[in-house]
């Protein structure tokens, strides 16, 4: 028997983790998701996860030099490698909706589990989301103050969705330990 209580959990730590999952394979895997977008005479930048456009696939990478030399200090380089926290957070997300599956189906311990992964996983997130905009606010300003075009992209906002997704998630999957997991028996 379902347990109608930790379907609402399920589906929020569900729809966190597709969103986390689609960060994760930004640019240069898939050059419609990214942070930042730089409009340069000849090309157009874009800076993902694990690196930009052209560059190859890795953890922390070097802007690359736009008329500004203090665009690529140790810290904006160390921040760059904080970005490995969103597959992170989708591990997280995903484990967190693997155990609520359990919870739905079967007992009510998976549901505490989703709810403990979830918790785990909005934080991860939070910090994430936060190390993004500190990021990518300080590249932009500074590629902006050198004389160039630079936006904020979608994964930001990506990653801002899966933020709340897995806050409601956590939230929903608390409240929904305390829902009924077994059948009721028939009094005769």
């Amino acid at each position: 028997m379902v347990a109608s209580s930790a379907v609402p959990g399920l589906f929020f730590c569900f729809a966190a983790t597709v969103l986390l999952i689609f960060v994760c394979v930004s640019v240069p895997t898939w050059s419609q998701i990214y942070f930042l977008v730089v409009d340069t005479p000849t090309e157009q930048i874009r800076y993902g996860v694990f690196g930009f456009t052209g560059s190859t696939v890795g953890i922390g990478y070097d802007f690359p030099n736009l008329g500004d030399d203090e665009l690529n200090t140790t810290i904006i380089r160390n921040l760059t490698k904080t970005l490995i926290l969103h597959p992170i957070a989708a591990g997280l997300a995903g484990l967190a909706f693997l155990f609520g599956l359990c919870g739905a189906a079967y007992h009510r311990v998976g549901t505490i589990f989703m709810s403990l992964l979830a918790g785990l996983a909005t934080l991860v997130t939070l910090v994430a989301f936060v190390l993004d905009m500190a990021l990518f606010g300080i590249t932009r300003n500074r590629i902006r103050n050198a004389g160039f075009d630079a936006q904020y992209g979608n994964a930001n906002w990506l990653t801002l969705g899966a933020l709340v997704a897995l806050l409601m998630g956590f939230c929903a999957s608390a409240c929904g330990v305390f829902g009924r997991y077994r059948r009721r028996k028939d009094t005769i």
